[in-house]
This record gives C-alpha cells, structure tokens and sequence, in this order.
C-alpha cells in the first residue's frame, strides 16, 4: 500500500510540475525534460512514472480536474441556495490566482487538444460536467429536483454556463478589482432572476 501511495503522490508532484512549466513558458514547453528539471527528478525516474509526454499531460489534465471537482463538493451547504451557487459558480471563474492559474493551465491543455487526441476527450468530457452542474445549480434555485430537471431549468442551466464560460474567459483578459466585482454582480443577477423563475 505505502508504494502504491507514493506513487500517487509522485504522480502528483510530477503533474504539479508540469502546471509550473505550462504557466510559466506555455504547453509548448512541457517535455520529459523540462517538467523533470522542473520537479528536481532525473529524467528516468520520470520515465519510470510517465513513459510519454502524452500520459503527463493527459494525468495533468485528470489532476486538475479531479481537485477542482473536490474544492466544489465540499464547499459548505450553509446560508441560501442562491449563496451556494454563486460559491460554486466562482471556483470556476477566475476570481483567485489558484481559480486563474487553473484557467491558464486548462486553456492551455486545450489548445493542445489538436495534437493530443486524449485531452480533447478530456475536455469534452469537462465541458459536459460543467453543463450538468449549471443545470444542477439552476434546478436547485427553481426549487426543482436537480436529478430531474425541467427544461426551464436545462435553458437557464445553459444560460448560466454560457454566462460563467464568456465571464472566466473576460476575466483572463482583466482582472482588476473593479472586473472582479462587475462578475461578481453579473453572476449574483442571473442566480437571482433564476430562482425568481425570470431566467
């Protein structure tokens, strides 16, 4: 048990590694070499756990969302529904330097997708779990059941993640202080008109 969890945990560092690499001199730059250099390793032992580039981008990819997918479920189901949603809608938007390298790294692994056929199942496969989880949200402001969701909760659902995809992507470009509060206030208007069924 002690080796499979050091191997998981090597696994870890090695695609932390690669984030670091891909942030600081883009995708382009994550090679065997680089992302072992980058985590202190010979490229060997990196070999050893990562036999292509290929699987460390794609564990990378699995990584980040795996802990974003964990920071969303346990985020408290305290105060109103539209309090919760509005928490989960901002740990996918850029509002923090851990939400806005996450978006860099992602924008990156995406835009590698082309020559790497695995990660645009990935992304495909992030693209529909971020849709069903706006849908989720919008069923629970309606009141509805979220495992059932009625079709006005699919549009606003949709609405929603159309909403928080085109507002991460502004915030890419624009962080300042005042973009931050003028998301926030978008966000908080379309949660509200959802659960007053006006969206």
């Amino acid at each position: 048990m002690p080796s499979r969890i050091d191997r998981e945990a090597r696994k870890a560092e090695l695609a932390e590694a690669a984030w670091r690499v891909i942030l600081r001199s883009g995708v382009s730059a994550v090679s065997v070499r680089t992302v072992a250099e980058e985590a202190g390793l010979a490229v060997g032992s990196l070999r050893h756990v990562f036999p292509t580039r290929t699987e460390l981008l794609v564990y990378s990819a699995e990584l980040m969302m795996e802990r974003v997918y964990e920071r969303i479920v346990s985020l408290p189901r305290e105060g109103t529904t539209e309090a919760y949603a509005l928490a989960v809608i901002k740990n996918l938007v850029p509002f923090t330097e851990q939400t806005r390298a996450e978006m860099d790294v992602n924008i990156a692994l995406v835009a590698e997708a082309t020559a790497v056929p695995e990660l645009k199942v990935l992304r495909d496969s992030a693209h529909e779990q971020l849709a069903a989880a706006c849908i989720r949200l919008a069923a629970l402001l309606r009141e509805e059941n979220s495992e059932t969701p009625s079709e006005g909760a699919i549009r606003s659902g949709r609405r929603l993640h159309a909403l928080a995809d085109g507002l991460a992507l502004h915030l890419m470009h624009r962080a300042e202080s005042e973009d931050l509060e003028r998301v926030a206030e978008l966000l908080e208007d379309e949660i509200q008109s959802i659960a007053a069924g006006r969206a």
